[in-house]
């Protein structure tokens, strides 16, 4: 088979496609061939060696894949040769077959596209997760979501909405405000062109916003935060800005709100049966048209490299997805 391998870190241009074996699946594993994977920013992160995690090598980037199942292992029950599936694997999506743990896999309901499917799992299992379990988002709060325009911006604004909150994208183009009003964001604020506390401050009357949903980091961070209501949450969901902010934690006291960790794969290990029931969730929401990734556009597996530098270029408005 076909895979895209990363053989030491470094950037996109460095990974190579290559033909390898598929290897059969071992006892409580599935053999699944790949139709579509979804790349996400963390994964031009991995393939350079600046994530949490660090696969061996050779590795292929791709966390997340839409796929058939072609063989199952021994003592694998609720599978079987055929079955669409949707998977998280951390990495390994980018090629034309993966073997991975049973669990790992959840049955994807007829009538929803490969490559729609496939971008579901980390960015919208993520935001349901942030807003749902760890925020706690009531109905009428405002929620103010950081990078809107990118991959989990797009599943914040329609979880928000979903929930009833009034959702406010930030982001750092009218162009990219404009598509986010597109997927139903109630207002939105280009942090190029000025201060984002005092926007956020004025877009709510003063009160400030009752949930920052942040997967920026670097310099936003600290204004979003001081643009925070009494009582606010704020979600630490990623770095896509490469740094990391120092909260001076008077600020904490002085808002009487909360930080709040969003580490979504360790939820799933942790939590697995909350984890099951946020995916039955979105796939139910999917399959009645609420929710929908917008592919930023469809890449062959040789093209993944081209895909994985627009995403780091910050061009990639919603979801890339390859399509072996």
């Amino acid at each position: 088979m076909k895979a895209i391998l990363c053989t030491g870190f470094g950037p996109p241009e460095s990974l190579s496609l290559a033909d390898i074996d598929a290897p059969p699946p071992a006892s409580g594993e599935l053999a699944v061939a790949v139709k579509a994977c979804a790349l996400n920013f963390f994964d031009t992160l991995i393939i350079e060696g600046k994530y949490q995690y660090r696969p061996d090598f050779p590795f292929s980037p791709g966390a997340e894949i839409a796929g058939v199942v072609k063989a199952v292992g021994e003592g694998v029950t609720g599978f079987r040769p055929g079955d669409r599936v949707i998977g998280y694997l951390g990495w390994g999506g980018c090629r034309e077959e993966v073997v991975a743990g049973a669990e790992k896999f959840v049955s994807l309901p007829e009538g929803l596209d490969d490559a729609a499917a496939a971008g579901l799992t980390v960015t919208y299992g993520t935001t349901l997760h942030a807003l749902k379990d760890r925020a706690r988002l009531e109905p009428g709060e405002t929620l103010a979501v950081m990078g809107a325009a990118g991959g989990v911006g797009q599943a914040a604004i329609e979880i928000g909405k979903l929930m009833g909150a009034h959702v406010i994208a930030c982001a750092s183009s009218n162009d990219k405000i404009a598509f986010c009003k597109s997927l139903g964001a109630d207002e939105g604020f280009n942090y190029k062109e000025g201060d984002l506390k005092e926007g956020l401050k004025r877009l709510t009357g003063g009160k400030g916003v009752d949930v920052v949903y942040d997967a920026v980091g670097g310099d936003l961070s600290e204004p979003a935060l001081r643009a925070i209501a009494w009582r606010g949450r704020f979600l630490v969901v990623g770095f896509a800005a490469g740094s990391i902010a120092k909260i001076p934690l008077n600020l904490v006291l002085l808002k009487g709100c909360d930080i709040v960790g969003v580490f979504w794969g360790e939820h799933i290990a942790h939590e697995p049966e909350s984890h099951r029931a946020n995916m039955a969730r979105l796939l139910d929401w999917a399959a009645e048209g609420c929710i929908a990734p917008h592919i930023h556009k469809l890449y062959s597996l040789a093209e993944t490299p081209e895909a994985l530098a627009a995403l780091a270029a910050r061009e990639v408005k919603g979801k890339a997805i390859v399509v072996p």
